[in-house]
């Protein structure tokens, strides 16, 4: 997630001049590097609607499950087809949203009996926090998060049922029960905090550790659990990633895939090199998030910085 409120209208212009530059130098390719191929746009959505898709899930059918950011909407996708909208979120009275001034839906996990998971934020403590979704149900809020930051990265533990958040203002990382109850700190540090804009951006829960972007700073990190459920010491396990957003594992042990608001997605290998084997040359238009299906890989835009063409890519991935 990377956005701008009038407020900060030059710096979001130097960002989408830094991003046409890194486009130009990054288009020479007109298809995806290994191991990916066959990048194609299955979706189009429409800007004018604020259909800007923020962060995506799978589930085990091959279902894609977004969130529309500043629509405050939760969708259902299928290649070539309009979204089916499962749920909006309520409008706050004034939102007030730290770094964005609006209402923000953002990070997205589905438990396996169908609850929706989201982040949502706006500002005011009353709608700030976790919301769930129950399939066939009305959207309702599980958690409340301090209304002063901006909960981002969403992730669920199954064989646990808790839940991990990101806060890309407070720089910290929550966890709470998935049924709903109080949140509490699980993890903070320098590695976490943001250095201008956002920190703790990015999460995923991978082999027994909490995995985390800093969009700020560029990295990626691997927070162990503890056999008590604690955070273990922060790892930084790939730097060098200015504008890293969300991204997914590739199945292959800890390598993953990365998407970057300066208009790439990044193959990070586990001794922290990287490699872009997408760029605006395959369609892209501010990537914010990753899923990875068998042997498919999902990437949906949400044009913040491009200002044209949000969409969904689909890409094949080599095994």
């Amino acid at each position: 997630m990377r956005v701008r409120t009038s407020l900060t209208t030059l710096a979001a212009t130097a960002v989408l001049l830094a991003s046409a530059a890194t486009a130009t130098a990054t288009a020479t390719a007109t298809a995806a590097a290994q191991p990916l191929s066959a990048p194609h746009i299955t979706n189009h959505f429409q800007l004018a609607a604020s259909q800007q898709p923020e962060n995506i899930t799978v589930d085990r059918t091959g279902a894609t499950y977004l969130t529309f950011s500043f629509a405050r909407q939760i969708v259902r996708v299928t290649p070539g087809s309009r979204p089916h909208v499962l749920a909006t979120l309520p409008a706050p009275a004034k939102a007030n949203t730290p770094n964005l001034g609006k209402a923000f839906v953002g990070g997205i996990a589905r438990a396996d009996d169908g609850t929706l998971y989201v982040t949502y934020a706006t500002g005011t403590a009353d709608l700030t926090g976790v919301w769930a979704v129950r399939p066939g149900g009305r959207p309702h809020r599980i958690a409340a998060l301090p209304a002063d930051g901006l909960p981002n990265g969403l992730a669920v533990d199954q064989h646990t049922n808790k839940l991990y958040v990101t806060d890309s203002v407070h720089g910290v990382i929550y966890r709470l029960p998935a049924c709903g109850g109080k949140a509490t700190v699980w993890a903070k540090g320098t590695q976490l905090e943001p250095t201008t804009f956002a920190g703790a951006n990015g999460l995923k829960l991978h082999n027994g550790s909490v995995w985390a972007t800093n969009l700020d700073r560029g990295t990626v990190l691997r927070i162990p659990v503890t056999a008590k459920g604690t955070a273990g010491r922060i790892q930084v396990r790939a730097t060098g990633m200015p504008s890293i957003d969300d991204f997914a594992f590739t199945g292959h042990g800890d390598t993953l895939l990365a998407a970057r608001d300066d208009n790439q997605v990044d193959l990070v290998r586990p001794d922290g090199t990287h490699t872009t084997v997408l760029t605006p040359a395959d369609g892209l238009q501010t990537p914010t998030s990753i899923a990875v299906h068998g042997s498919k890989v999902y990437v949906p835009s949400a044009a913040y910085m491009t200002g044209k063409d949000p969409n969904l890519l689909i890409a094949r991935l080599g095994r």
